[in-house]
């Protein structure tokens, strides 16, 4: 089945990449449970990106060699499982120039933790697993232009108006571009989780933890001046939340009373 499949790539594959959307999941599977059709199928297995375009594991390895390589030579692998859902995430990668694959399958979580431990220094990590500027680290980074002082107001006014212990707040230096709040969590624990629902054998113990979220603060944007120069603690603490529930609405988390909240805070902001 492998040297046919190398043959139709080879044969035509433009024809090829328009059935992968088929064939896809058998050559994931054949990887994951065979080293031998693995092997083989190094040279037609396809990673297809949020543009709809196609690379063999080898042709993505040199694309994103140059601007997605971290500072510890890692090439990074950003990629998303919703791209409608994720797309404020996935504009944001790209405006760094950054490269976004599509790998919305249950089965994908297994397929990237093989392409992990076969490939040379690759890691995969979901576009919304961190803000930007910490998916792929570079040798630079932001300067936060808070004061130490600062910073702890700002964690502090935010720690009373999320009032969650499954959220740990930080404060970062981040581009002004970027959101004044961002939810995420960690790509590790969001990928065992996922292994847990399809599953992943030993994995069923991260199934049962509860939900852990990293609130990235950004230090540099003016909504976080703005809160600081609040006239009045209780309007400091309305900013805070209005932002926070904008980062949770973006990740499809505001729901039931919350987003009833969200919006009356709105209207009264308005």
């Amino acid at each position: 089945m492998a040297d046919k499949l190398a043959e139709l790539f080879k044969k035509d594959r433009a024809a090829y990449e328009q059935k992968w959307s088929d064939i896809g999941l058998f050559v994931k599977y054949g990887m994951i449970s065979e080293d031998k059709f693995a092997d083989k199928a190094k040279q037609f297995a396809l990673l297809k990106n949020t543009e709809g375009s196609c690379f063999t594991l080898e042709e993505y390895a040199e694309k994103v060699q140059a601007l997605q390589t971290d500072k510890s030579e890692q090439k990074i692998y950003l990629y998303a499982t919703d791209v409608d859902k994720q797309d404020a995430f996935i504009g944001s990668a790209n405006q760094k120039g950054y490269d976004v694959l599509v790998l919305d399958h249950p089965i994908d979580s297994h397929f990237i933790q093989h392409i992990e431990m076969k490939g040379e220094k690759i890691a995969f990590k979901r576009v919304d697993a961190d803000v930007v500027d910490k998916l792929i680290e570079k040798e630079s980074s932001i300067e936060n232009l808070l004061t130490e002082e600062q910073s702890k107001q700002v964690k502090e006014i935010f720690e009373k108006a999320i009032a969650k212990e499954t959220y740990e707040i930080q404060v970062e230096g981040l581009s002004p571009e970027e959101l004044p709040v961002t939810v995420t969590m960690d790509e590790f624990m969001r990928r065992m989780k996922d292994m847990a629902q399809t599953g992943g054998g030993g994995m069923s113990f991260y199934g049962a933890m509860p939900d852990r979220y990293k609130v990235a603060i950004n230090g540099n944007h003016p909504l976080v001046d703005k809160i600081l120069k609040a006239e009045s603690p209780e309007v400091q603490a309305k900013l805070a939340k209005q932002a926070f529930d904008l980062a949770l609405l973006a990740q499809g988390l505001l729901t039931g009373k919350e987003l009833t909240a969200f919006v009356k805070r709105s209207v009264e902001i308005i």
